[in-house]
């Protein structure tokens, strides 16, 4: 969620929120989706209401119904995996905001950055990756920048990868 939508989201809630015509604040909204600080502070009412919008009786209910969906699920987004790419093979990402990347495959799951727009990546860098999943994070081991030690770096921490493609 953008914090355009989180704008517009918090006037939805008014609107459309399971008849509880209960109001959130924008600020609210941006709050719990980490575009300004604050998220581990979020009032019960706050829980409350966003459990009745999304249709639960309560805060209480709908924490009940996640927990029994359990932990752990099998990937089935579209997704490269490292071991199946050839050296050479490319690799291109993006992720929120207007973040572009394309990788080149060195072989043993380890990439060099070739294309880097807006992003705390550089080209030349180098890292290691076994799993691109479109949707999720991207999470880079050993990412090495210039003479810096090596690093690891997870990208599109808000929203994962937006854009997955293999050439």
């Amino acid at each position: 969620m953008s914090p355009r939508e989180a704008h517009a989201g918090g006037r939805d809630i008014f609107f459309t929120g399971f008849c509880t015509h209960e109001t959130m604040s924008p600020t609210t909204l941006k709050r719990l989706w980490g575009y300004i600080d604050g998220a581990d502070k979020t009032r019960n009412s706050t829980l409350e209401i966003l459990s009745r919008f999304l249709g639960f009786a309560n805060w209480d209910a709908f924490v009940e119904s996640i927990s029994q969906e359990g932990n752990s699920n099998e990937v089935l987004s579209p997704r490269i995996k490292a071991d199946e790419l050839k050296k050479g093979d490319l690799v291109k990402v993006s992720w929120m905001p207007n973040r572009r990347c394309t990788f080149r495959c060195l072989g043993k799951e380890q990439f060099v950055v070739e294309t880097a727009e807006n992003s705390k990546l550089k080209v030349g860098d180098t890292f290691y990756c076994s799993l691109f999943i479109l949707g999720e994070p991207l999470y880079l081991s050993q990412l090495v920048q210039g003479d810096n030690p090596p690093v690891d770096l997870v990208v599109g921490n808000k929203g994962g990868l937006c854009e997955l493609e293999r050439e």
